[in-house]
């Protein structure tokens, strides 16, 4: 197999199209990349001396004042203008060297969490710190860059493009290093904004969900049993067997509005779940469900309650699915451990097919999932079998993973 080695032109044209950040190779002859690279370094000096100045009179006399009450939150200000420096020097790196680097995600709003914990957000933000050390050791970079390319602008002309290209390459590494989000951390903010996101508009969906039960079930039979009672209480002396049949209609309708209520309270955390765990609590759910399910449970011991109360709503919603849409004749149920992990695998041999945009739930069952750092995975061809298996971190009761 040969590789083919670009032309300095077809470097040239790549990097100008944007597919690669590393500029052509340097020539004797001043084409525009060189341009740019010399205007770079010229403008090093006044920027460098804006950031420094910048970081010795805000940043250093917060710290100074950090004895006082104003003295985080101007340190929090002053790491926010730093975070706007790095933006900038970003743009300038982008424009004059092909730079291309990520913003970092932003900060919090305020009023998202409080004060106080956005306030202590801000005084360790990595970025902000960072863009402070970038501008901190600019200043003699910047005298350096400025006065070399000055300097060899009418005295080492023809050897200019390759220095403007080594010095440059420095000012590229530095942009890379110290203005680059850091990808992991970076990320996992992303997520986890996202996932608050999730589980505070499902916590709304289930709100409502049961604001909406209650009143279109147990709450309407409880007002027709006042009513009944009412009418039975005028009717006592007038005509008691009447009466006497009012009060046995009024009794049934208390026991449908009692077992509306424990089908509720079901919904929202099965008792036998709190009582006796995931195997009777899922074993109880099977039964419900219109196809011969098989439950296994290998636990060494009881997860944490909100990981258990998730593994069990998982499973519950999962062989409903089952119950109404895969035409299935048998399915299964397995849970167990391993390493940090609760794994859980639903399988049923219907018809297949299901998918995560499917309307059946299973998109809002994988949200929730990432939402406290789980996975799912459906596996569901045309014609079956369907295989669902998710992931939850596994903490067990005394809050200890693994």
């Amino acid at each position: 197999m040969t590789e083919r080695i670009p032309s300095p032109g077809a470097s040239a044209a790549a990097w100008a199209a944007g597919q690669d950040d590393r500029p052509p190779p340097p020539r004797l002859a001043y084409d525009p990349h060189t341009w740019k690279e010399i205007a770079h370094l010229l403008a090093n000096l006044p920027a460098a001396l804006i950031g420094f100045t910048y970081v010795m009179t805000v940043l250093f006399t917060s710290l100074g004042l950090t004895i006082t009450v104003v003295g985080f939150p101007l340190l929090a200000a002053g790491l926010l203008g730093a975070r706007q420096l790095g933006r900038v020097e970003r743009a300038r790196a982008r424009a004059l060297l092909g730079v291309r680097v990520d913003e970092p995600s932003r900060l919090p709003l305020r009023g998202s969490g409080g004060v106080l914990p956005w306030l202590w957000m801000s005084l360790k933000d990595p970025v902000g710190w960072r863009a402070v050390l970038y501008e901190f050791i600019r200043l003699p970079w910047g005298v350096l860059t400025f006065s070399v390319t000055l300097t060899s602008l009418f005295v080492l002309w023809p050897v200019l493009p390759f220095l403007a290209r080594g010095l440059t390459n420095a000012d590229r590494a530095m942009v890379r290093g110290l203005l680059s989000p850091s990808d992991e951390l970076e990320r996992r903010i992303a997520e986890l904004e996202s996932d608050r996101g999730v589980v505070v508009d499902t916590a709304a969906a289930d709100l409502r969900r049961i604001e909406r039960d209650l009143h279109d079930g147990a709450q309407a039979r409880l007002v027709n049993l006042a009513m009944g009672l009412g009418l039975a209480k005028e009717k006592v002396l007038e005509d008691p067997d009447a009466a006497a049949a009012m009060v046995a209609e009024a009794h049934g309708e208390v026991k449908l509005a009692l077992q509306e209520l424990r089908d509720l309270a079901r919904g929202i955390h099965p008792a036998v779940l709190t009582d006796r765990g995931l195997d009777a609590a899922l074993s109880s759910v099977a039964t419900r469900c219109t196809v011969p399910v098989k439950v296994t449970v290998d636990l060494p011991a009881r997860p944490a309650a909100a990981i258990e109360g998730i593994a069990y709503f998982t499973v519950s919603e999962l062989l409903q699915n089952v119950s109404k849409h895969s035409g299935a004749r048998s399915a299964s149920v397995e849970v167990w451990h391993t390493a940090d992990r609760l794994l859980i695998q639903v399988w049923d041999d219907g018809r297949g097919g299901a998918s995560l945009d499917g309307g059946t739930g299973m998109r809002g069952l994988a949200e929730r999932l990432d939402a406290v750092d789980g996975l799912f995975v459906l596996e569901s061809p045309e014609g079956g079998p369907t295989t669902v298996t998710a992931e939850l971190p596994w903490r067990d009761r005394s809050g200890a993973p693994g």
